[in-house]
């Protein structure tokens, strides 16, 4: 999976290592030498979500005192986690999905796409099937984030990794 550059979905309950997935992927691939950009979609306002992905420029709402690049385009040659991508509001998805489909963004307030490079891997814990059937997940945003799914298993199914997690721990520990 690490090799290509297709879109991954992590899927897992929360606390199952997503995100750490995500940073192993990142660093196995042609990208590594990019940035990881980890987006937590659930922590972000709706109008923030959309200014802080896209970009603005200057003058385009109230506030915007200057051109500002957006973290998709600051990412440029690399990999985005979009972590709690469940919780990314519709209006937005609808956004994301033309990012996935053309490659580009449009900052808040321009008229001008700018071409992006960027590899997607997003994570949840929401089941993004139901989600779609009940109308708060795009289903075409869905497929184009679901290039290929990993389901991570909870720690409680997965043992055998307890000692070297404790190994791992016990050695940050100490440092």
């Amino acid at each position: 999976v690490a090799q290509g550059n297709i879109s991954v979905l992590l899927l897992g309950e929360t606390g199952v290592g997503k995100e750490i997935f995500a940073e192993a992927i990142h660093q196995a691939s042609p990208r590594s030498g990019g940035q990881l950009l980890r987006l937590n979609c659930a922590a972000f306002t709706e109008t923030l979500l959309e200014s802080e992905l896209f970009g603005h420029e200057k003058g385009a709402f109230t506030g915007a005192v200057k051109t500002k690049i957006g973290l998709l385009e600051s990412a440029q040659g690399g990999t985005v986690l979009l972590d709690e991508i469940g919780e990314m509001p519709l209006s937005t998805q609808a956004k994301l999905l033309r990012v996935l489909e053309q490659k580009e963004v449009l900052r808040v307030g321009d008229v001008r796409p700018r071409p992006i490079d960027v590899r997607f891997i997003a994570a949840t814990h929401r089941d993004l099937e139901a989600r779609v059937q009940q109308g708060t997940f795009r289903q075409d945003l869905y497929f184009r984030l679901n290039g290929i799914t990993l389901v991570i298993p909870p720690l409680r199914e997965r043992l055998n990794e307890l000692d070297a997690l404790a190994r791992f721990f016990i050695g940050k520990a100490a440092k």
